[in-house]
């Protein structure tokens, strides 16, 4: 497959252009594929997505980028179409999350995508493209939440998983993933308008943030562990309210990167507090979490969790609803055949 001389793709700058203003700035540029990093892997992209960490890229509200300019987006999906390593060839479906992209190097918001290799992971059977980016990074992140948790002895029997932040996409993604698995759900949201949207992903009980408002350093055992999105005091009350030898997983700080508590949960009834960093997983573990995310772990309801579907020209407005606490579910964005 040829791959054309140009083609589009959202680009962010932080620089002095005279004839396009200074300052942090991004939009949809025409590229070669000279213009992106080197790799050895070339994918026409099918599929990228919308996350938290993206909206902060391509706004400029928060310091992702590490160098300019960089291609936004930090998970792609496609099919390659040319490759050095001999473990990908032409036709084949691929995706990546994180690892990088958007941070270090040019991402997934383009018509085609120049990857490292030792990132690329074989679509796995059970997935499409579209799919794979419904999921993305924030299905990913929970999935390797309860990986962790598991790995940690986590079992149904010590009781539900609350999520936090459970209408944003890790969490809506954890909802149904962990339901899947087996796992009763408790949804944590300030949202009250969107209980039936969680409940039909899964939960059996959405709880007003009032139900993790506690300042004690111990409180009655009310979950068996959780998926924590916020950060802050609510992750310090669901460590007092988690039972015995029970696992909390901290992936986001949406409400503050701060904690605040004391040692007595972990002291007194073992619980373990575990931290998901899914941007630079290792291989190993990345395969495993997709093969799980193929299989028994894929939720039932993935067409439901994906709320919005994308093109490029409709990224800025995507990045400013989703700051503004106006998103909902998942964004997925379309690069194949944009207009």
């Amino acid at each position: 497959m040829s791959i054309p001389a140009q083609f589009r793709a959202f680009r962010i700058h932080s620089d002095a252009a005279p004839d396009k203003g200074s300052g942090y700035r991004s939009g949809i540029e025409t590229l070669s594929l000279d213009d992106l990093n080197p790799g050895e892997v070339v994918v026409k992209t099918a599929y990228s997505s919308v996350n938290y960490k993206d909206a902060l890229a391509g706004t400029g509200k928060g310091k992702i980028l590490r160098s300019f300019p960089l291609v936004g987006g930090i998970d792609v999906a496609g099919h390659v179409v040319a490759s050095t390593d001999s473990a990908f060839r032409e036709g084949d479906a691929v995706l990546v999350t994180g690892s990088g992209l958007s941070e270090t190097r040019d991402g997934g918001y383009s018509e085609y995508a120049r990857l490292d290799a030792r990132w690329v992971i074989p679509l796995p059977a059970g997935l499409s493209l579209r799919e794979a980016m419904i999921l993305g990074t924030a299905g990913f992140t929970a999935a390797l939440g309860l990986l962790r948790m598991t790995e940690n002895r986590q079992t149904p029997a010590l009781g539900p998983l609350a999520v936090t932040g459970a209408t944003g996409g890790v969490g809506s993604l954890a909802v149904a993933i962990y339901r899947k698995a087996g796992y009763e759900v408790h949804a944590i949201s300030g949202k009250p308008e969107h209980a039936d949207y969680l409940k039909s992903l899964g939960a059996s009980e959405v709880l007003g943030r009032d139900a993790l408002a506690t300042t004690k350093p111990m409180d009655s055992a009310r979950f068996g562990g959780g998926l924590d999105n916020v950060g802050g005091p609510m992750l310090a009350a669901l460590l007092a309210q988690t039972a015995p030898y029970g696992n909390v997983a901290s992936c986001g700080l949406a409400a503050s990167p701060e904690l605040h508590a004391t040692v007595m949960p972990f002291i007194i009834r073992g619980v373990s507090l575990l931290g998901v960093a899914s941007a630079g997983t290792a291989r190993d573990i990345r395969e495993e979490v997709w093969r799980r995310l193929a299989g028994d772990w894929k939720p039932d309801n993935l067409a439901a969790i994906c709320t919005r579907e994308a093109i490029l020209g409709e990224l800025p407005d995507v990045f400013e609803r989703m700051l503004a606490g106006g998103a909902l579910g998942r964004t997925v964005v379309r690069i194949a055949n944009t207009a």
